[in-house]
């Protein structure tokens, strides 16, 4: 197996394990009949304390759900793949950070599910194409676009019943880990042209503070 492959499938393996835990959660609900919504966050209540931990995990339905898994796997198995490195970093800082916001500031209301983790791994992604400048990254930031283009509208509250609150401060979230993480990740690819340009800025400094040395041997005037 090539190791281009090797990393992809490992990088597959966190999304993986997390949509396992999050369809044994709602089968659960189902099985036994029973609603965990209140196991959401529920801002500025001590009751919603515990949504920090658990309401990425809950889910309204089965199509709210399949709505998560998809953009979950593809955009979190990119953050494994080119920040492997970080990539545990990155998914817990996205995964508490945006939920000690929600139970900050958001709606009195219970806040579940796992978009606000999908629009931090959106953002992550997106922002560290163009703040590198990296091809690769910036090629994955377009098809975020271009696949998940409406994830824009749901930052607004537009719909009373989704909570554009998590999806605002998940976005936010990546977007500030994209900054502060700039340096990992991918490096962008230095091209033939641009070494040549730097080595004539060195050969001109050189020039420059060069030191002319006369071939005759130097004299002295003696007194």
């Amino acid at each position: 197996m090539k190791e281009g492959q090797k990393r992809f499938l490992l990088s597959l393996i966190p999304p993986l394990l997390f949509l396992i835990i999050i369809w044994i959660v709602k089968i659960t609900e189902i099985i036994l009949n029973v609603d965990f919504a209140y196991l959401g966050i529920f801002p500025l209540k001590a009751k919603g304390l515990i949504g920090i931990f658990t309401a990425p995990l809950i889910h309204s339905d089965f199509e709210h759900l399949i709505a998560n898994s998809v953009p979950i796997l593809i955009l979190g198995t990119g953050v494994f793949y080119f920040y492997n490195k970080i990539a545990y970093k990155v998914f817990f800082l996205c995964y508490f950070i945006a939920n000690i916001w929600i139970w900050f500031g958001a709606r009195q209301a219970y806040h579940i599910g796992a978009s606000g983790l999908v629009y931090s791994f959106a953002s992550f992604l997106f922002f560290s194409g163009a703040v590198s400048k990296n091809v690769k990254l910036m090629a994955i930031s377009l098809l975020v676009v271009f696949l998940y283009g409406s994830l824009i509208w749901g930052v607004l509250p537009i719909q009373p019943h989704i909570s554009w609150e998590s999806h605002l401060m998940g976005a936010i979230a990546g977007m500030i880990l994209a900054i502060y993480y700039k340096n990992y990740g991918p490096k962008r690819k230095i091209y033939s042209w641009e070494l040549e340009d730097d080595d004539d800025n060195i050969e001109e400094e050189d020039k420059y503070w060069e030191i002319p040395h006369n071939d005759k041997k130097d004299t002295y005037d003696e007194n």
